[in-house]
């Protein structure tokens, strides 16, 4: 007898809980994405993906995290230029936090290089993108994987 699985959750067995955020209309400056909430959580996967073209106007995209309790936001990745992105472009972290990798815009449309290969370890905060100027225009939908460290540690769209 053959037991088909779903998509949903043959990844959440793998990658854990699973949670997505559109952005909107982009606009510079920083964005919120997700909160943590609850306790510590490891973020086992992180990808962005372009839903509506970004605009041609130079901007260049980063991740942060901004902790709730003590500590000062830190980058997740550096600065990498989103201009002009089409429909489907992905985005990832190249790298750890240890050594900040580039926001990595994936080879060509449609396809993606791996995931972080370190999850990172991250205590109740949030997480922004971050933009350098108004792309004017486009939108980009990140989806986050992630298992609870502490007992009611989630992750919400912000």
């Amino acid at each position: 007898m053959t037991v088909v699985s779903e998509a949903s959750a043959f990844t959440r067995a793998q990658f854990g809980n699973s949670v997505s955020k559109a952005t909107g209309v982009l606009a510079s400056g920083e964005t919120p994405l997700f909160t943590i909430a609850g306790g510590k959580v490891l973020v086992t996967g992180l990808l962005g993906f372009v839903t509506v073209a970004v605009g041609a106007t130079a901007s260049n995209a980063k991740l942060v995290f901004d902790p709730t309790a003590t500590g000062t936001d830190f980058d997740l990745c550096t600065a990498t230029a989103i201009t002009s992105d089409a429909v489907e472009q992905q985005y990832t972290i190249a790298g750890t936090v240890e050594s900040v990798g580039a926001l990595l815009v994936a080879g060509a449309v449609g396809q993606c290089n791996p995931m972080f290969t370190d999850p990172l370890s991250l205590a109740p905060g949030q997480l922004h993108q971050n933009l350098s100027a108004d792309p004017v225009g486009g939108e980009i939908t990140w989806r986050l994987w992630y298992l609870p460290l502490d007992n009611g540690a989630t992750i919400v769209a912000a």
